[in-house]
């Protein structure tokens, strides 16, 4: 998906060193603008999983978690939880099931007709190892093609990009890039099948 218009502009400095995969730390100068987008995100999720709502209103609450315009064929089920919020885009016909959770800080990408089973977790960030300064994290992006199904409880890495009509087993924890059209599954997940 392309990139918004102006995006990289209007960011704060601090949220463009994150996205490009720079260490960040809570105590940094400038920190106050993620933990601002950080409230939002908690305050649009505790909306979205509070009581019933119509897809209509789920819809226009991931909207406003995310920032951007989201096509009207997307698809969500809550519970939904998000520590950020404004770094995910979603395509068309793309669907993400019950109780998942997308640590966005890094970016999360989902490709058109992607399928998103209950509990998967698509997780960004990771913190640094330095012993010394371990709330620092750093970021790297998700990137998820077209016509992609990943499978209940499945575990996606910072950094990992899935090909196109792949399929990621349940339960899966992927850690690195997954082909086109192959299947992977178990802890790490490897290749078991092609498509």
């Amino acid at each position: 998906m392309p990139e918004r218009e102006g995006e990289a502009e209007e960011l704060p400095d601090i949220m463009r060193r994150e996205l490009a995969g720079e260490s960040i730390s809570p105590d940094e100068e400038g920190y106050e603008a993620i933990a601002e987008v950080i409230e939002h995100a908690k305050r649009v999720c505790a909306k979205l999983n509070t009581g019933y709502h119509t897809r209509e209103e789920i819809h226009d609450l991931f909207e406003e978690l995310v920032g951007h315009p989201v096509d009207p064929t997307f698809r969500l089920n809550a519970p939904f939880r998000t520590d950020f919020g404004h770094n995910i885009k979603v395509g068309r016909d793309s669907y993400v099931n019950w109780d998942c959770l997308f640590m966005d800080r890094g970016g999360i990408t989902l490709g058109d007709g992607v399928l998103i089973a209950p509990k998967v977790n698509l997780i960004t960030l990771n913190h640094v190892s330095d012993p010394h300064n371990l709330t620092a994290t750093v970021c790297r992006p998700i990137v998820i093609g077209d016509r992609v199904w990943i499978g209940t409880g499945a575990t996606v890495l910072p950094g990992v990009t899935v090909g196109d009509n792949a399929v990621i087993g349940a339960a899966a924890v992927v850690t690195k890039d997954v082909a086109a059209n192959t299947i992977v599954a178990g802890n790490p997940a490897r290749v078991i099948g092609r498509k």
